[in-house]
C-alpha cells in the first residue's frame, strides 16, 4: 500500500511540476494555429518538460524514496565498534574522493548489496545490507563503500537522471509524430486529434521506451566500470576483486534480491542477465569487470 501512494504521489509532483513549467513557458498546445499540423517547437518543449520533470523529480527525492523502500537507518550515533568502524571509513574514503562526508545507513536484507543515492554529491546516502557486513570481511566492505563514494563523487545519479531526461524527451516527441502521422494518413482525421492518434502513439512510446532502456543500461554499465575503478584506487584493487568474486559466489548460490527495482542501477549486484536481456542489465557481467580490474 505504501509503494502504491509512493507511486502516486510522485506522480502527481511530477504532473504538478510539469504544468507549471509549461504554463511559464506558454506552451498550451503542440498542434499549431489551424489545428491540423504539429508545432513541433511546442511539441519538443512539451516532451522535454515532462520527460525532465519525471526525471528530476525522482532525483530530488530520490533519498527519501531509498530509505523508506529499503527500511535502511541512518547512522546518527554509533551504537556497535562496526559502526563507528562504518562511519570512520565512509569519511575517509570521502574526503580521498573530494566529497562531503555521505549519510551512512544499513538496510536489512541478507543478500549482499549497499547502494548510493541523492540529488548532489555532497548531499548523498551510502548504505550496505546487513548481510554484506556479516559476511564480507572490512576489506571487502571497505572497497565496496568505494565502489559506491565513487558513484557519489562522478556524479553519476544526476548524469544518470539527465540521460533518462533526454531519452524521455525524445520517447515522447517522435511517438507523437508517429501518432500524428497515423492520424492524418490512415485515420484520415482533418483537424485536431481521433482515436487513431492516441492508440498509435501508445503503442509507439512502448515499443521506443524498450529501445531507450537499452541506451540508458549501456550507460549504467560503462559507470559500472568507473565506480570499480573508483573502488580499486580510493580502496584496493584486489580487494574490489574479492568482493566482486564474493558476489559471483552469492549470484552462483542463488542468495535472492531484496533491494527494490528503482535502486538496483545503483547498488553493488550482479545484475546479470543472458541473451537479449544482456541489453537490459544496468550491471555488466561480473567477469567481465573481475578482467577489467586485473587489466589495470
Amino acid at each position: 500500500m505504501f509503494r502504491i501512494g509512493l507511486f502516486l504521489m510522485t506522480n502527481l509532483a511530477i504532473i504538478l511540476v510539469a504544468s507549471i513549467t509549461l504554463n511559464l513557458l506558454g506552451v498550451g498546445s503542440y498542434l499549431d494555429e489551424t489545428g491540423t499540423g504539429l508545432n513541433l517547437q511546442a511539441l519538443l518543449i512539451f516532451c522535454a518538460v515532462f520527460g525532465f520533470a519525471g526525471s528530476f523529480v525522482s532525483l530530488f527525492i530520490s533519498k527519501w524514496i531509498a530509505k523508506r523502500t529499503t527500511g535502511t537507518r541512518v547512522i546518527e550515533q554509533p551504537r556497535t565498534d562496526g559502526e563507528r568502524w562504518l562511519l570512520q571509513t565512509v569519511k575517509e574514503l570521502s574526503q580521498k574522493a573530494g566529497i562531503d562526508m555521505p549519510e551512512v545507513g544499513i538496510f536489512p536484507a541478507q543478500q549482499s548489496n549497499a547502494f548510493a543515492t541523492g540529488w548532489n554529491r555532497n548531499k548523498a546516502l551510502v548504505a550496505v545490507s546487513e548481510g554484506m557486513l556479516q559476511r564480507f570481511s572490512k576489506d571487502e566492505i571497505r572497497a565496496v563503500l568505494a565502489h559506491e563514494v565513487g558513484h557519489v563523487a562522478n556524479g553519476d545519479m544526476v548524469t544518470l537522471a539527465l540521460v533518462q531526461g533526454v531519452v524521455n524527451t525524445f520517447v515522447m516527441f517522435f511517438a507523437r509524430i508517429i501518432g500524428h502521422t497515423v492520424d492524418r494518413v490512415v485515420s484520415k482525421t482533418e483537424q485536431g486529434h481521433g482515436l487513431g492518434y492516441y492508440v498509435t502513439t501508445f503503442i509507439a512510446e512502448i515499443v521506443l521506451a524498450v529501445l531507450a532502456t537499452m541506451i540508458v543500461a549501456w550507460f549504467s554499465r560503462k559507470r559500472e566500470y568507473r565506480a570499480d575503478y573508483a573502488g580499486a584506487t580510493l580502496a584496493d584493487r584486489n580487494a574490489m576483486i574479492a568482493a566482486l568474486q564474493r558476489l559471483k559466489a552469492e549470484m552462483e548460490a542463488r542468495v535472492p534480491n531484496q533491494m527494490p527495482d528503482t535502486l538496483v542501477a545503483f547498488g553493488i549486484s550482479p545484475g546479470f542477465k543472458q541473451g537479449i536481456m544482456a541489453a537490459f542489465a544496468t550491471h555488466p557481467p561480473l567477469d567481465d569487470r573481475i578482467a577489467a580490474l586485473r587489466s589495470l
